[in-house]
């Protein structure tokens, strides 16, 4: 496999296996995007990468990271997506949507706006999650989600995906990793219920399975289902693990998720993290060697070589660029000129190709 080859997933096919991350931009009113994402999200289509994510957009208003999160649950939001969709889709690129609850690390301020939850009385509001276990200290305990909470969020997520095929988009990224609700679901650390929800491999995974049959239900059956994991808590002990990723992976693949996006962490705070370049791609390419499912590599991979590497290994069948992307909306265009490939250029810009 090349960087440079077309990728088939279902009816699509992405030019190359260069994807851009969902990246919150932080940057909404009322879950409405903007001209902002319009511009953040439509340059790097023109930039070259074969699918172009849209950060974590909140299926619920509770459920949103900050109070200027992106979301899809009204028809306010849905409609403001249309313009970026096709914009996206006009540039040769695929439009995808990360769908998202924050549990319990919701209601929390944007990176300039300070560290932490919003203050109580300045617009915070209720968290939720499988126990009420506060993320950090100084944090405040969200409520333990009931029976009925929980199909209200499985049900959130399913209305959420209508939403988003109705606003353009061609692939799903169900967000079950980085110590948001579904991982708060998955990992021990976070999950301490003692029903059918929590405790044993299969009580935990059961949010998840749930969720991706109620989007697969409305998602066409034409157009792809990706799946974000976090592979590791990296907790001493105790914590959501490699192995269990592999396992989750593999009942995954059955249910119509066709590729695992793999990333790690975000679930307890102060871990130490072993941070090198690419220090996340043997999760993606164990996953995808003992799962037998597609996976996507994530994590500083900055440079060309190093993404080629990734695919010509077998690693992955994808490699996400986040912080590189934001440094150069362009780099797909930058790596296929030094490896020798190319990418149609818009007609706009063409002398400059």
């Amino acid at each position: 496999m090349n960087l440079f080859d077309p990728l088939a997933q279902r009816s699509l096919t992405l030019r190359n296996r260069l994807a851009v991350s969902p990246m919150c931009e932080y940057s909404a009113t009322d879950g409405v995007p903007n001209d902002w994402h319009m511009v953040h999200l439509g340059s790097r289509a023109v930039g070259g990468a074969a699918l172009v994510i849209a950060e974590a957009s909140a299926v619920s208003a509770q459920g949103r990271i900050s109070p200027q999160d992106t979301g899809l649950w009204n028809d306010a939001q849905l409609q403001a997506w249309q313009p970026i969709t096709r914009f996206i889709k006009a540039q040769g690129a695929i439009a995808g949507m990360q769908l998202a609850h924050a549990g319990r690390k919701a209601s929390t301020l944007r990176p300039w706006d300070g560290q932490g939850p919003v203050p109580a009385g300045q617009g915070d509001w209720l968290t939720v999650a499988p126990s009420a276990l506060p993320f950090a200290a100084g944090w405040p305990a969200p409520q333990a989600l009931d029976e009925a909470g929980i199909q209200a969020v499985i049900a959130d997520f399913r209305a959420a995906a209508q939403r988003a095929l109705a606003a353009g988009f061609e692939l799903i990224e169900v967000h079950a990793a980085h110590g948001y609700l579904l991982h708060q679901f998955l990992s021990p650390l976070s999950n301490l219920r003692d029903d059918a929800y929590g405790g044993s491999f299969e009580n935990r995974i059961r949010l998840v399975r749930e969720v991706v049959v109620a989007v697969r239900e409305v998602w066409p059956a034409a157009l792809p289902l990706w799946l974000r994991v976090s592979a590791t808590d990296w907790a001493d002990a105790g914590g959501w693990d490699i192995g269990q990723s592999v396992e989750l992976a593999r009942q995954m693949k059955p249910l119509g998720v066709d590729l695992i996006d793999v990333s790690s962490g975000g679930l307890l705070p102060h871990v130490k993290i072993p941070l090198a370049p690419g220090y996340q791609v043997p999760f993606a390419a164990q996953i995808r060697r003992e799962a037998g499912i597609a996976t996507g590599a994530v994590g500083l991979i900055t440079g060309a070589e190093q993404a080629a590497q990734i695919i010509a290994n077998g690693d992955a069948d994808v490699v996400l660029i986040a912080r590189e992307s934001l440094r150069d909306p362009y780099f797909p265009r930058r790596a296929a000129a030094q490896l020798g490939a190319s990418i149609d250029a818009p007609v706009q810009y063409q002398r400059a190709w």
